[in-house]
């Protein structure tokens, strides 16, 4: 998952903490119409063209995250980067179509059936008549049996990152002939379809040593349209080669390198012709759109001649007039960085000019998840309030429109739209309601103008308050400080009425503002002329609706934790609107950045936050790959909290009952009712709430075909590949030329 957020794609999803309760879950919206799981709100946009017209050999060059460290993406530390080097070069039974649903791969399975249901079911898969491995030997019965015996959680000797769905399988044999592979389970398993993708030989999965150790950096023996030609950690790049034994439609490109670029170093990469391929984020898809604009000349900024000359006028007139000739220097030497910059700038938007931005939504959607351990969200309606408060149609608005992407929030947590599981469950938490909002609030107990209680002080800070108070000194610490109520006496308990400034109070440093440094500070009310004062114990009569709560003398301010780095922006703006929401029923939040590479380990897994933002992938199997993130967390026999990945730690026996009804229905249109009834009852719990699709923006060199932004599909690896010059059109490909990558 990422975390605009997105986390790591091997990691599948999370779950909380706290029931639902008997709450009634209305009918789902869209479920009166023929298909409630509509269309995708995106296509693929990958500039599909005929393989006739994609010219025969070239390197890709395409932009990745990490090189990874295993090649076995069934292992812990496998990544994004594993799964796509998979997807090029092992066989999988059924790949992703452009709706997100499952659908048979033909150049390796011929058919798959399920041709028993009692006493158990058993589904025969029928194989390709040509599928071989890269060593000649035919796919077949012993690399099942050895993949489902490495997975199925028996041997422990075997380091596994997941189980699901292999622990079902009772036995794997061979069927009437070679080709057939005959699965027998123990238990009904609906989501059967998302086992052996990828598919790893025997030589891999026979001993728990080959599995370990032995696919981490190679793979001697794959089945792909390519294989795994080299590894290079010093080079930061895996290098994919064309598969000679490769029966299917032969691979347009020669090679593939997947090269390990951070995401603010592509625009240079892009630029200096290092990368034809390459997730970009919106600023850089901005600058290549612009770069292909017509250009008109050489703004002043980007005039060297006119930089170098404003720099010599100014040291002469400086000389002339007896300013300081060092002073002057330095001016010029500044200016002289922001001419080199100007021309690095232009330079690049000119190489930019031969690339586009391809562009789609993700498989995977952004969530605000509620931290409900322990604190205020543990209770499920003050977790219910902050819900209604959001109005999702305007958060996802922010961050699609400027895109030009289709900006609908995400209806549901466990598909998205366009697959077969989605619908909108969101009726079942309601519609935005500033009022309803203040009602859920006001009925756990926190209230308008609640008095808030002040950590008392020791004699030395009393002491030092009031000496400070007779020289008349304003107190200066904000948040970090004993206390903070702006002007004036803080010392005798008294309210300074009137003083709310309206804006979003997050300091960003973990404590609340106006704070004693436990996060639960003074408040300042409105409603009377400014500086008239109030008793101690007096609550603030509220000046409007948007007055702060409290409770048992203290503030509902809700920790926001965020990552920084690169690629954070859109996340910082989604935050701040979500800040300004909260404050409109009455809670404040305190805004955390902290560093991208600790977030998720050191915040999101471990609990340490109130409010936070990451991704979820939604995948054709949501039964067994959502499970984990929104079961109910469990107590484990050492006396922790086993949570898997349900970082939210919300969770209903109810919604883990649908789901393992949903795992063990074999009819489509039943499972499919109960994945969305346990959405339903996910929204209702409040413990995460979905917002938009997350955006795909991909930077191509423009005469690439068949690459891009893929959407839901699986890519295609055989047909990516340059255009042959007839078929790039009248303007041929600017970036072409010097690419060294097309013809």
């Amino acid at each position: 998952m990422s975390h605009d957020g997105i986390g790591p794609r091997s990691v599948l999803r999370s779950v909380a903490f706290l029931t639902a309760g008997m709450l009634t879950v209305p009918a789902l919206a869209g479920c009166g119409s023929d298909d409630p799981a509509g269309e995708p709100l995106a296509g693929a946009d990958v500039a599909g063209a005929d393989r006739s017209d994609i010219a025969d050999g070239g390197t890709l060059r395409w932009a990745v995250d990490t090189v990874p460290d295993t090649l076995n993406t069934f292992q812990a530390d496998a990544d994004t980067t594993t799964a796509r080097i998979a997807e090029a070069v092992l066989p999988s039974m059924y790949r992703s179509d452009g709706r997100g649903r499952a659908v048979r791969n033909a150049d390796y399975l011929a058919s798959a059936d399920v041709v028993d249901t009692e006493p158990k079911q058993v589904v025969v898969y029928r194989l390709a008549q040509q599928a071989v491995w890269s060593d000649g030997r035919e796919i077949g019965a012993a690399d099942f049996a050895a993949q489902w015996r490495a997975l199925s959680g028996k041997d422990t000797a075997y380091w596994t990152a997941r189980n699901a769905g292999y622990d079902r399988i009772e036995k794997v044999e061979r069927g009437k002939n070679d080709l057939e592979v005959k699965v027998t389970f123990s238990r009904p398993y609906a989501d059967w379809k998302s086992l052996f993708s990828p598919l790893y030989p025997k030589e891999v999965m026979g001993t728990p040593d080959s599995f370990n150790d032995g696919a981490r950096k190679k793979l001697k023996v794959t089945a792909g349209p390519f294989t795994v030609d080299k590894v290079d950690t010093k080079e930061d790049e895996v290098v994919l080669a064309r598969n000679p034994r490769w029966w299917g439609r032969t691979a347009k490109l020669q090679k593939i390198v997947l090269r390990a670029v951070p995401h603010d170093k592509r625009v240079s990469a892009l630029s200096d012709g290092t990368l034809d391929l390459a997730e970009i984020d919106p600023e850089a898809a901005r600058r290549i759109t612009v770069a292909a604009l017509p250009q008109e000349g050489n703004t002043p900024l980007m005039g060297p001649e006119a930089d170098r000359s404003a720099a010599d006028a100014l040291h002469s007139w400086a000389v002339a007039n007896g300013s300081d000739e060092d002073a002057a220097d330095e001016e010029i030497s500044a200016r002289e960085k922001l001419r080199k910059k100007a021309e690095k700038y232009a330079r690049q938007q000119k190489a930019l000019g031969g690339f586009e931005v391809r562009k789609s939504l993700e498989p995977a959607y952004t969530q605000l998840a509620l931290n409900g351990a322990e604190g205020p969200l543990s209770d499920e309606r003050v977790r219910r309030a902050v819900a209604r408060a959001l109005d999702r149609e305007d958060i996802a608005g922010a961050v699609l429109k400027p895109l030009g992407l289709p900006a609908e929030p995400v209806g549901s947590h466990l598909a998205l739209s366009g697959q077969a599981a989605y619908a909108d469950g969101s009726g079942a938490l309601g519609r935005p309601d500033a009022k309803e909002a203040r009602a859920l609030l006001s009925d756990a107990g926190w209230v308008p103008g609640g008095p808030v209680k002040e950590e008392k002080k020791d004699e030395d800070e009393e002491a030092a308050g009031s000496e400070a108070d007779k020289e008349g000194k304003e107190d200066t610490k904000g948040s970090g400080g004993s206390e903070d109520s702006g002007d004036g006496d803080g010392d005798d308990g008294t309210y300074i009425v009137g003083e709310d400034d309206g804006k979003n109070h997050g300091t960003g440093d973990g404590k609340a503002p106006h704070d004693s440094g436990t996060g639960t500070g003074q408040l300042k009310q409105g409603g009377a002329p400014v500086g008239a004062y109030a008793p101690k114990g007096t609550a603030a009569p509220a000046r409007a609706d948007t007055a702060p709560v409290a409770k048992d003398g203290k503030a509902l301010v809700l920790r926001f934790v965020l990552p920084s780095g690169p690629g954070s922006k859109t996340l910082e703006t989604v935050a701040g609107r979500i800040a300004t929401m909260l404050e409109r029923i009455g809670i404040r939040t305190d805004i955390s950045k902290v560093d991208n590479d600790s977030y998720f380990k050191d915040h999101i897994a471990s609990g340490d936050f109130d409010l936070a933002l990451y991704s979820w992938p939604a995948t054709a199997f949501p039964a067994t790959d959502a499970r984990p993130v929104y079961s109910k967390p469990v107590a484990a026999a050492d006396g922790s909290l086993n949570v898997e990945q349900n970082w939210t730690r919300v969770g209903t026996d109810q919604v883990d009952q649908l789901f393992d009804q949903a795992i063990a229905t074999l009819d489509d249109s039943e499972r499919r009712d109960l994945i969305r009834k346990a959405d339903s009852r996910i929204w209702a719990a409040a413990g995460s709430i979905p917002l938009y699709q997350r955006p795909q923006l991909v930077a191509a060199r423009e005469n690439l075909a068949n690459a891009g932004a893929f959407g839901f599909a699986t890519p295609v690896y055989e047909d990516m590949g340059f255009l042959k010059k007839s078929a790039q059109g009248p303007q041929g490909s600017p970036g072409a030329k010097n690419s060294g990558s097309g013809s």
